[in-house]
């Protein structure tokens, strides 16, 4: 205070008494001690950025002209202008704000600080780069580069749900952080919500429209909601103007293929192709374009590249499936499957599966799911009949069935949903694998009320998923088996479709498909086998529990006969028979799935008897089923 005395605009002790009125809470003072040292000082950056600070989230308006008269000063002052940013919010001008902390990372020195997290995941070493990063948020709780950091490591465990919620916290600290929000848009495309990350996308493209990664990822976003159209323009923008970005190729034909446009998902994927000759993943999405054959360039090309020694483990599988193919396709089966097989080895590497998770599943739901547990829940959850749900294991007809019951003028067809996933996982505690979970035991301790609540969810969060006034709509998702009890809980007058095809011919079908996530067990014929078991077991008790709540389509009798099956599954869905039901190969939806071609054709029984062709190779598959095949039949009523 003396110096103050002799020298009123002294700026140190200036300072040194704003920081002192500050430490002992009064706020008006160090303002009033900040504004009279801007007064006589101007021009002085340093001060107009302190005072904005000192106004600060109380005052933003006053901090916003602030922050704005040190940058006019100083525009390299990158902490002005995060300062900036966070005002800008705080306000709700939200473009500005994005595009002030845009300017803070391009001029912020780089932040080292979590230097060995990020070595940590370069190197795939997860568990001690998470163990890092959450030292690092014990002792500082609000460090956003920490937070955005445990969002990719949860990513990368593919804990998408606990990544997005990581990310939500991180933005809740730092709305202009447009890193994080990308992750968190691209978290949500993971997760199937495309409605919701599209706002995201939104927002980062107001302050970076030529961003190749943010336009990607709306493309993806909009395909996610059933606007194709929308998102084939984008991308054909997109390669526009970035005609080598092998991504926004391979995603071209990915949109053009599910919107039903073959010749130009040929060409996609042929452009792919010729960007990058090593490119396993282009050929083998031509391959599963199912309808595809390759000619003899093609299978000479894919064989010069299996016999790189430098290939990649992931380049390498994906030819592995496209190769077994192509030759499967020529009537080489056995070749066909040596190279299936080297592909399923390879996959297995990267892709580990845990065979207890499926069998504690099983076993765990059949202690809850007991007659007693429905008798007393009669009446309970939320009894909307909207949700069609198709359950069983992948390649069994799924789509099939989808697209006729698409096809009905009363029923949309959507996607495979997660939503029943995601809310059976928050019933458990979050956890992302079953031994760590409390689901299902914990729905014996929730009330009628929490039940209706999780079913009313269910239909909310869906509802982003409807793009028309049809009253009834298709949840295919072939996983939900697992959750047929919790379907039936939170939505009893739900509809549950179990579409199921011979135990050999569907797993032989699953050997040979590259999935893209979430079927780990189909890499190994023993793995299959037993999974179907369990898969068959879980059904069966269903059927004994809550008889005739299930209604089961077996794949061949489809084929065999039509109508009658169509007939039967639309009296089940108490729906009128429709003759465009029959006529399903005409309808011209979009089909985001590896049956999308195929199901574009008049049912046809040519794959039905694949696996004679291999039989004597399979006797893994045989011997891990354990029974009679026709077993699979199950006690489906006439």
């Amino acid at each position: 205070m003396e110096i103050l005395r002799q020298a009123p605009n002294h700026v140190a002790a200036s300072l040194l008494l704003a920081s002192a009125r500050r430490a002992l809470g009064d706020h008006a003072g160090q303002i009033e001690v900040l504004e009279a040292l801007v007064a006589s000082q101007p021009q002085r950056a340093d001060l107009q950025f302190e005072l904005s600070r000192a106004y600060g989230a109380a005052r933003p308006d006053e901090a916003i002209v602030a922050a704005r008269c040190a940058l006019e000063l100083q525009p390299g002052l990158a902490d002005a202008w995060r300062e900036l940013a966070q005002y800008l919010s705080l306000i709700g001008d939200l473009t500005a704000a994005d595009q002030a902390y845009l300017r803070y990372t391009q001029l912020a020195p780089a932040d080292k600080h979590l230097w060995e997290v990020d070595k940590a995941i370069a190197e795939k070493r997860l568990t001690i780069a998470e163990s890092l990063v959450r030292a690092q948020l014990t002792r500082a709780p609000t460090d956003t580069v920490a937070l955005r950091l445990l969002a990719e490591i949860q990513m990368r465990q593919e804990t998408y749900r606990q990544a997005e919620q990581t990310l939500r916290h991180c933005l809740a600290i730092e709305p202009a952080f447009l890193r994080a929000r990308f992750d968190l848009a691209q978290a949500l495309v993971w997760q199937q919500q495309g409605a919701a990350a599209l706002p995201e996308l939104e927002r980062l493209l107001a302050v970076s429209p030529d961003d190749r990664s943010y336009r990607h990822l709306f493309a993806s976003a909009l395909s996610l909601v059933g606007q194709q159209a929308r998102a084939i323009e984008v991308l054909a923008e997109l390669i526009k103007d970035h005609p080598k970005h092998l991504e926004s190729w391979m995603s071209y034909g990915h949109v053009l293929r599910g919107a039903g446009e073959h010749n130009r998902s040929v060409s996609a994927y042929r452009a792919a192709i010729e960007l990058m000759p090593d490119n396993g993943e282009a050929y083998w999405s031509l391959a599963n374009l199912k309808t595809y054959r390759f000619d003899d360039a093609d299978l000479e090309a894919m064989t010069v590249q299996l016999q790189r020694p430098d290939l990649s483990v992931d380049r390498r599988l994906h030819f592995e499936f496209a190769v077994g193919k192509a030759l499967e396709d020529r009537r080489e089966h056995l070749l066909s499957f040596d190279h299936y097989q080297r592909g399923n080895t390879l996959r297995r590497l990267v892709d580990p599966y845990d065979p207890s998770e499926i069998t504690q599943g099983v076993s765990r739901a059949k202690e809850v799911f007991t007659p007693a547990f429905f008798a007393a829940r009669a009446g309970w959850g939320c009894t909307d009949a909207d949700p069609i749900f198709i359950v069983g294991l992948p390649r069994a007809g799924s789509t099939l069935l989808e697209q006729i019951l698409a096809s009905h003028s009363q029923v949309e067809g959507t996607a495979e949903l997660p939503n029943i996933a995601v809310l059976a996982a928050e019933v458990g505690g979050g956890a992302s694998r079953i031994k760590d979970s409390t689901y299902p035991e914990r729905l014996l301790e929730l009330g009628r009320d929490q039940v209706r609540e999780l079913g009313e969810r269910y239909l909310q969060q869906t509802r982003a998923n409807r793009l028309s006034d049809r009253p009834c709509f298709i949840d295919k998702n072939p996983n939900n088996f697992a959750h047929a009890g919790f379907i039936q809980l939170i939505l009893p007058n739900a509809k549950i479709i179990d579409a199921r095809r011979h135990p050999m011919s569907c797993g032989f079908s699953c050997f040979k498909q590259l999935f893209a996530r979430g079927q780990s067990f189909s890499y190994d014929l023993s793995d299959i086998g037993d999974y179907y078991q369990k898969y068959m077991a879980l059904m069966a008790h269903f059927d004994l529990v809550s008889p005739g709540k299930v209604h089961r389509v077996i794949y061949e009798r489809v084929v065999a006969d039509l109508e009658t099956e169509v007939r039967r599954l639309l009296a089940y869905c108490s729906l009128d028979f429709e003759p465009a039901c029959l006529a399903f190969h005409t309808n011209e939806r979009v089909v985001r799935t590896v049956s999308s071609e195929q199901v574009r054709r008049p049912i046809y029984s040519d794959s039905l008897n694949d696996w004679r062709h291999v039989e004597s190779c399979l006797a893994p598959l045989a011997g891990a089923l354990g029974r009679p095949y026709e077993d699979y039949l199950g006690d489906d009523p006439a």
